[in-house]
């Protein structure tokens, strides 16, 4: 068994990242504002096409600030997909609304348009529309946003888009992040960008960026002395962890093209086995492949379990997909409209390492510990 150990998505950092944190350090600019911070939030406007941004200290403090926005409450619904990190359905509880969930298309595993049509057509009907709706851009790759963003538009509603995985990702020739009036992106260390830490919320409203970055210093009001008119929060990016972010931008071309070249790979060697199967990629979309997953159909004889325990013999981290909300019990009894897709990717998917920073080695080590399952 090789010693080292291949992760599922690991920070890929080199000496342009360490520089950058260095030059940042020594420049003076250690306090959360800085330099670095403002350059930052513009390079990322001009990536993903949108006209403003704020950094913040999470992807989940960009959820929800992006729900206070738009006026989401305690006691009001909001309508999340299922199938999706925890992060996306808590940023509605931690407000003190309730998250109804939805089920997947199979053409993607992103929210099913067809449910969210029918769902809003009933709750039309009753009166009952939600605060909002949250699409997921899943495992890096973009929600059908135009049909969610007509939908939306028609009852009235706010769509707010958790972009967290997809940075670089795009459909219909847009970018992730740029369909909906908030988009909020993730820099956690197990992204395709990283900076340790973090995350961002754009939009090409000014008016809220700013509304958000006033929230998410404190509330603090125009005063020499500290003035609040409201309870905010301390959601802000440090200028130190931006400039780590400036120079993973710059390599996240590369980044990119890694990744979906190791999912090509996986996609060409375990393709043709029979009862494998993985992520369908809609027509005109371009996924980042921030993770490779895999479908093992149970007439196979093999579970992703034991897929996973296999890889994990030889120190190499997989893991299962998400569990979907609606089962999760922290959310037991929350309502549910569809459920069969979603279910039957947690049941059969397995995330496969897919980290810009793999070699061809493990890459081929990957592949090899699979096959020997199906042999």
């Amino acid at each position: 068994m090789s010693s080292e150990r291949i992760w599922l998505s690991p920070p890929d950092v080199t000496t342009a990242e360490r520089d950058a944190l260095v030059a940042a350090f020594d420049s003076g600019w250690i306090a959360p504002v800085g330099p670095d911070l403002v350059a930052f939030e513009s390079e990322v406007c001009e990536l993903v096409g949108v006209d403003h941004a704020v950094a913040l200290s999470s992807g989940s403090a960009a959820l929800h600030l992006a729900l206070l926005i738009e006026g989401v409450a305690a006691g009001d619904d909001v309508i999340v997909p299922s199938f999706t990190f925890a992060a996306t359905a808590f940023a509605v509880a931690n407000i003190g609304a309730r998250p109804c969930f939805i089920d997947s298309e199979a053409d993607s595993w992103n929210i099913d348009p067809d449910l969210l049509g029918s769902e809003l057509a009933e709750r039309a009907a009753t009166g009952n529309l939600p605060a909002a709706v949250i699409s997921v851009d899943l495992y890096g790759q973009c929600a059908d946003y135009r049909r969610l963003v007509e939908l939306c538009a028609e009852y009235d509603v706010a769509l707010v888009a958790d972009s967290a995985e997809a940075l670089g990702a795009s459909r219909d020739d847009r970018q992730a992040g740029s369909f909906t009036h908030l988009s909020a992106f993730s820099f956690n260390g197990n992204k395709i960008l990283t900076t340790g830490g973090g995350g961002m919320l754009v939009s090409d409203d000014g008016d809220a960026v700013a509304r958000a970055r006033h929230l998410a210093t404190q509330a603090r009001e125009a005063f020499v002395h500290y003035e609040h008119l409201e309870v905010g929060f301390n959601y802000r990016l440090s200028n130190l962890l931006a400039a780590i972010g400036r120079a993973q931008l710059v390599r996240l071309p590369s980044m990119i093209e890694r990744r979906r070249r190791t999912d090509v790979e996986y996609r060409s060697a375990l393709g043709d086995i029979a009862g494998i199967s993985f992520l369908p990629v809609p027509a005109r979309s371009s996924p980042n492949r921030w993770l490779s997953v895999m479908l093992v159909e149970p007439a196979t004889g093999v579970t992703p379990e034991l897929v996973r325990l296999a890889l994990d013999e030889q120190s190499i981290e997989s893991r299962p997909t998400w569990k979907p909300m609606h089962l999760q019990p922290v959310f037991a009894g929350a309502p549910m409209r569809g459920g069969a897709v979603c279910e039957n990717v947690f049941t059969t998917g397995l995330c496969l390492p897919t980290g810009s920073s793999m070699t061809d080695d493990q890459i081929e080590r990957v592949i090899g510990i699979v096959q020997e399952q199906f042999g």
